[in-house]
């Protein structure tokens, strides 16, 4: 039998404190502001430790875009990655093109798909991401692109890296944060 894990209230909001199965409501978890670049809610873990130990085998997350406003840096990994928006409308830069996605959009980028999303339309866009973790704990998981399209909505790295503190440079640190109501339809 699978155990229950328990879940630890922090400061910020709810997160799993042990490995087993649980159920928590997004509204209670622990959320992310992350100047310019939205709010976020890494539902399997903030930081490889916590997503090693208790999630190793997928990542999610909801991603909470206003209009303008990138999810990420432009970039590529080693694994999978599938993204649905629930709500709102983005604009999704893949490989150079943009494409204007709304609600119910789902799009599918296998491995080392460039990719961003940027918040469009008049009200904020929320995104559920999923990925595999399958080859991460093998070395890098990926890869931060320059690329010109993204740049326009402040979205490309500086540079080509592997290094996310110079991919993320030009953005303030992300901090814990509570939700607060109207993130979420």
């Amino acid at each position: 039998m699978v155990p229950e894990a328990p879940l630890e209230e922090t400061e910020a909001g709810l997160v799993p404190a042990g490995t087993g199965w649980f159920v928590m409501n997004a509204r209670d978890a622990r959320w992310f502001d992350c100047p310019g670049r939205g709010n976020s809610l890494p539902l399997t873990g903030v930081d490889e430790p916590e997503a090693e130990t208790y999630f190793p085998m997928l990542g999610m997350s909801i991603q909470v875009l206003s209009p303008g406003e990138p999810n990420c840096t432009y970039h590529w990994e080693t694994e999978q990655e599938d993204f649905l928006v629930l709500s709102g409308e983005a604009l999704l830069i893949v490989e150079g093109q943009e494409r204007r996605l709304g609600q119910w959009d789902f799009v599918h980028c296998p491995p080392e798909t460039r990719h961003v999303f940027v918040g469009a339309g008049d009200g904020p866009c929320v995104i559920l991401a999923a990925s595999s973790r399958q080859f991460q704990k093998d070395g890098p998981c990926g890869y931060y692109s320059v690329d010109e399209t993204a740049r326009r909505y402040n979205a490309s790295s500086p540079e080509e890296t592997q290094d996310g503190n110079v991919a993320y440079a030009c953005f303030p640190p992300s901090q814990p944060t509570r939700y607060s109501d109207g993130w979420l339809p």
